[in-house]
């Protein structure tokens, strides 16, 4: 029941669209079918201001106090060993494909 639903929905989401894709190809004949309007004048292209000049180099950062050491009652972690891997089997290698060439053309 749920996909019957499922699939009424995706058919009405469908019909829309396509009714909107129809009103919208009418307008847009419509207006490829206006007389030919008045063009719009080109405006003057306005003076941007000077930027400011900013410094290129930049001031030596502050130093940076020394880290605490960890005490040294907690233990350093160590991993355990990797377990022993058997190799890989060999993969077979793949036949040759004979090729032919085409016949001579005269």
């Amino acid at each position: 029941m749920a996909a019957s639903i499922n699939n009424s929905i995706i058919f009405v989401m469908v019909a829309l669209l396509s009714l909107s894709n129809i009103s919208t190809s009418r307008g847009a004949r419509s207006l490829l079918q206006l007389p030919n309007l008045p063009t719009i004048p080109s405006l003057p292209k306005p003076t941007m201001p000077q930027l400011p000049n900013f410094p290129v180099t930049l001031p030596p950062l502050p130093s940076i106090a020394s880290l605490p050491t960890f005490p040294s009652v907690v233990p350093k972690m160590t991993l355990p060993p990797m377990p022993t891997m058997n190799p890989l089997p060999n993969m077979p290698s793949l036949p040759n494909i004979p090729t032919f060439s085409p016949p001579p053309s005269n």
